[in-house]
């Protein structure tokens, strides 16, 4: 279904893996991008179940806009293991003003269409989803 915002499509490869993440964990993380010629919103890359917070962070490209959905694990002050999904709006300032624009007409949609996101962040630079500041959304 095309979203009204911006006439983009989400291309059900987004969904399936995304519930693929969620239930089985089968991937650490997954990065959107907005296909131009086709119009809609598609799997970049997935992330296998090893990989680290630092692997995703470096798999976001320096000059373009992206969605992406990590799913970081922590321990809580009483010691207990959990996890929780983020949903990623990575917009940076060096990306093209339409891409930019694109983007942040077309995220909430596609966000809903990814039900069972726990928190979100929205980031123009490295430093503002810094690992401490992921952590710091689980309390």
């Amino acid at each position: 279904m095309a979203n009204s915002a911006s006439g983009l499509a989400v291309n059900d490869e987004c969904k399936v893996k995304f519930r693929e993440l969620k239930a089985r964990r089968s991937f650490r993380f997954i990065v959107f991008r907005i296909d131009d010629k086709d119009m809609e919103i598609k799997v970049d890359r997935l992330g296998e179940p090893n990989q680290g917070y630092g692997d995703f962070t470096d798999s976001l490209p320096a000059d373009e806009c992206r969605y992406a959905i990590y799913d970081l694990d922590f321990t809580t002050v009483e010691n207990c293991q959990k996890s929780k999904i983020f949903f990623f709006s990575w917009s940076p300032d060096t990306a093209r003003t339409r891409s930019k624009m694109l983007y942040a007409s077309s995220k909430d949609r596609f966000r809903r269409e990814l039900d069972g996101i726990q928190c979100e962040i929205q980031a123009t630079d490295p430093s503002e989803m810094s690992l401490d500041i992921v952590r710091s959304r689980t309390n």
